[in-house]
């Protein structure tokens, strides 16, 4: 019989185990090199799958109305000034941010292209089907299961290894750049982005905040989750 004192002890226990994971894990369908342009099928799948959930929570954290994560408020700012979708607007800035990649000397793999399409078309899907509670308790869970969503679809897109997001790349290309840490040029770039999007009429709130401290812990239960499921 499990007592209430057991629970509690496996869960630390487990939450410390994926708290403390410090690279990412491989499976038998992680690609062995990022820049492989025909990957085994399973490896193509778990990719996009990834990258479906990561733009679900995305859209999920969107539709919320708590906020939204640093990028998508900047996405929605921008869509506020023009015609066009969140959606859109984001693989926009994703081909934008893929271009300062050039000068900064890094190289987009399969996962990089699809990270941009999969992810803005998954907000648009969003955005359009599913409605935003009306209750404040239920949009703040909502938010929650956002948050944990987009971690465990970056965990699997990471364990497929077939290239850096956007973002990711061009946080990598200027930390070579310029030396500096790599949590400073992470904080730079995101706290410039949802301070932008923020002044175009973006929503930042509850969400963002929930995004932003519980978006590191969830994409680790996201790799400690597909490291126990596959290996």
């Amino acid at each position: 019989m499990i007592t209430i004192i057991d629970f509690s002890y496996n869960r630390s226990s487990l939450s410390k185990m994926f708290l403390k994971i410090k690279k990412i894990p491989k499976v038998n369908w992680t690609s062995d090199k990022p820049h492989n342009l025909k990957p085994k099928f399973s490896t193509f799948f778990f990719l996009c799958f990834g990258l479906m959930l990561f733009g679900l929570g995305e859209g999920l954290l969107i539709v919320s109305f708590t906020g939204a994560s640093p990028w998508s408020v900047l996405a929605q700012g921008i869509s506020l000034k023009v015609n066009l979708s969140i959606g859109t607007i984001t693989l926009l800035i994703s081909v934008a941010v893929l271009i300062l990649w050039i000068p900064l000397g890094q190289k987009p793999g399969m996962g990089t292209i699809f990270n941009a399409l999969i992810i803005a078309l998954m907000i648009d899907l969003c955005i359009k089907f599913v409605p935003t509670p009306t209750n404040y308790i239920n949009q703040l869970i909502l938010a929650v299961i956002s948050v944990i969503t987009v971690g465990i679809g970056g965990g699997i897109y990471l364990v497929s290894n077939l290239g850096a997001g956007p973002r990711d790349g061009l946080m990598v290309g200027l930390q070579k750049k310029t030396n500096l840490p790599i949590a400073l040029v992470r904080a730079t770039l995101e706290i410039s982005v949802v301070s932008i999007g923020w002044y175009l009429g973006g929503t930042v709130g509850v969400g963002t905040l929930l995004f932003a401290f519980g978006i590191g812990p969830c994409v680790a239960l996201g790799l400690y989750l597909t490291d126990k499921i596959f290996n």
